[in-house]
């Protein structure tokens, strides 16, 4: 073998075996590469500034089979409108939501002057995610947006949200015990980890961004849709400016006109 050869297939050799290591460790469709996939994901995290305490977090996570369990099993967003709304219970959210807008009117006054969201769509929000703070998630935060991130499925859409969720826990806006939706969602309104760091809001002035806390959570959620393209004083409803804002919030149609439908009713 002539030697310019001979050296050439050596030189591929160290590089191949000189960069492999740096190499994002594969996704998978079950538990068995998890960890292998966590200590390599450490070190894509610590990159992008993830500290000591998320870095931690990262380490203690385990596998959450709930989760995918229920990524692998979504239906009611294939419901028709109707039958959705029945669903979630509508009328409920519709009641609570009125009666909620009239115990603390200026509290909603503040946020729409501030933001320009009106309560109708926050409390539909409220209502929709969470039945108002009334169950928020028992699964660890953590570990499920971790564990969507190493999944094959849709490892690109939550790799941001699970960077996010470490440098949360960096900020000490939540814990590595914190618990959420099964999909890693926190709070009153159930955002995401890489939303929450980049739309939280202090809405109580405490020097805290918390998601368990009512003013933080509605604070955030308006401001989130603000950012996203709210136009204050424009109609919500299909057809009208903020419309599409909606889809930001949640990309399935029959959760938008349920929305729109519930928000109007609450502020009528």
């Amino acid at each position: 073998m002539p030697n310019v050869i001979k050296n050439s297939l050596v030189t591929l050799a160290f590089i191949v075996t000189t960069v492999s290591p740096a190499l994002s460790a594969q996704c998978g469709n079950s538990a068995a590469g998890f960890d292998a996939w966590k200590a390599d994901f450490a070190t894509e995290a610590k990159r992008a500034g993830v500290k000591g305490k998320g870095l931690a977090a990262l380490a203690a996570t385990s596998y959450a089979q709930a989760t995918i369990n229920a990524d692998r099993n979504q239906k009611s967003f294939k419901y028709a409108l109707d039958k959705f709304l029945q669903i979630r219970g509508a009328d409920t959210i519709i009641a609570q939501g009125k009666r909620r807008k009239a115990k603390n009117p200026a509290f909603y006054r503040a946020l729409e002057q501030q933001y320009g969201v009106p309560a109708g769509v926050l409390l539909a929000i409220h209502g929709m995610e969470t039945a108002f703070g009334g169950f928020m998630g028992d699964s660890n935060v953590v570990s499920a947006i971790v564990t969507l991130t190493y999944d094959c499925r849709r490892s690109d859409f939550f790799k941001p949200h699970a960077i996010g969720a470490l440098k949360l826990v960096d900020h000490g806006s939540i814990t590595p015990a914190t618990k959420g939706a099964k999909h890693g969602e926190l709070g009153h309104t159930q955002f995401l980890p890489g939303n929450a760091l980049e739309f939280g809001v202090d809405g109580n002035g405490d020097g805290v961004v918390n998601f368990y806390d009512l003013a933080d959570a509605l604070a955030s959620t308006a401001n989130y849709l603000r950012k996203h393209g709210w136009k204050p004083g424009k109609g919500y409803q299909q057809g009208q400016a903020n419309y599409r804002v909606l889809k930001e919030w949640n990309a399935a149609t029959v959760y938008q006109q349920s929305l729109a439908l519930m928000g109007a009713k609450i502020d009528g």
